[in-house]
């Protein structure tokens, strides 16, 4: 196996979404973790409806729709003030504990690195600048091409974008619907595994399941 390209997700794979928990609880007390959680699945299912159904709008205005469902779902009032700070935290997502130091590694293997993200560049680049990752990192969005991941025209962008085979690319995500899509594109896969979650039943199998990013610094023909 010759890898040319690692590529990775970012929401849930490199960066933690649910680190915004703080920053509701702060604002709305006794809620934190139930925005967070709410929040997330509303976004996923927001991208999910506006691919399938054609009407492609940025990352960013998902996400603050699917804020503006969950306050309202939990009857929370939320001032303007208060949702530019939540929409601020995605901004600011803490990474992974071994992220930092498992990219650097690699970096020494001169490998191409790169998130491929259905964020957009005003989201991500600050996030990967504040989380001291732009040596290590390039950036691929989907708002190039406006298909948003698992569409197979998504993750054909990215492949003509590093100019290389589909099987010289590993993709990871901590995302089985990410995974999904990436496998069935072509990709070589790497489902990150943190919650030790069973596999969903959808007749894709991933190439490596790994408990954290530290595993693919274990997968020796990896680097051989």
């Amino acid at each position: 196996m010759t890898i040319k390209a690692y590529v990775y997700d970012a929401y849930g794979t490199l960066f933690d979404v649910h680190s915004v928990t703080e920053k509701a609880e702060f604002l709305f007390s006794g809620h934190g973790a139930a925005i967070s959680e709410e929040w997330r699945k509303k976004q996923v299912e927001y991208f999910m409806l506006h691919q399938l159904t054609g009407t492609y709008i940025p990352f960013s205005e998902i996400t603050r729709n699917a804020l503006l469902y969950t306050l309202k779902k939990f009857s929370l009032q939320c001032k303007e003030d208060a949702l530019d700070s939540l929409m601020e935290a995605y901004l600011e997502l803490q990474v992974y504990e071994e992220v930092h130091d498992t990219l650097h590694k690699i970096q020494k293997n001169n490998v191409k690195q790169v998130i491929f993200s259905n964020g957009t560049y005003k989201m991500l680049k600050p996030l990967v600048k504040k989380r001291e990752l732009t040596d290590v990192l390039d950036i691929l969005s989907i708002e190039d091409v406006k298909q948003y991941k698992p569409a197979p025209a998504a993750y054909q962008y990215a492949q003509e974008t590093l100019a290389v085979n589909r099987d010289e690319i590993l993709f990871m995500s901590s995302n089985y619907w990410d995974i999904t899509g990436a496998a069935t594109y072509g990709f070589k896969t790497a489902w990150i595994n943190r919650g030790n979650q069973p596999m969903d039943v959808l007749g894709v199998t991933p190439h490596y399941i790994f408990a954290s990013l530290n595993d693919l610094l274990k997968e020796k023909e990896l680097h051989s």
